[in-house]
């Protein structure tokens, strides 16, 4: 599996431990940057990850800023995303099982970095539900196509 990673200067604490993370479970990492403590624009990231899963180069995306917010709503103007601000593992699981959130958004300021990686662990370990879980999923898209042809 092959999973996009991207911050901005609020998580750029986090991204390195975030991957040796990932890497030490055998998965394939996509840095997106940034790789700088530099002032810098969350959008740029955010699109790149967004883009990266969209088009299946990524199976998955992880965007960490300041909030998540930020991330969640620049990665959410890419058509195919359904990018979730998950602030602890019940969101986490529930964004997977609900919403099949494709990229979760963390946040560097809010939460310690074990518990980053406990929502990741958790989102990983989690399934799809389906059932009406997938119609509402599918009204989501139905919508989107509406506005993105």
């Amino acid at each position: 599996m092959k999973i996009a990673i991207g911050t901005d200067h609020g998580a750029i604490d986090y991204k390195s431990e975030m991957i040796k993370h990932l890497t030490d479970k055998g998965f394939d990492v996509d840095d997106c940057g940034t790789n700088s403590t530099e002032s810098c624009d969350y959008p740029d990231f955010a699109k790149i990850v967004a883009e990266k899963v969209a088009s299946g180069d990524a199976d998955f995306g992880i965007l960490m800023c300041g909030t998540g917010i930020g991330m969640s709503l620049a990665a959410n103007k890419v058509k195919g995303i359904r990018a979730a601000v998950v602030p602890n593992v019940d969101y986490a699981k529930l964004s997977k099982q609900h919403n099949n959130a494709n990229i979760i958004c963390l946040s560097g300021r809010f939460m310690s970095l074990d518990d980053c990686k406990a929502c990741v662990d958790a989102y990983m370990n989690e399934e799809f539900a389906g059932d009406r879980h997938e119609r509402r999923v599918n009204k989501i898209m139905e919508i989107e196509n509406e506005y993105f042809k």
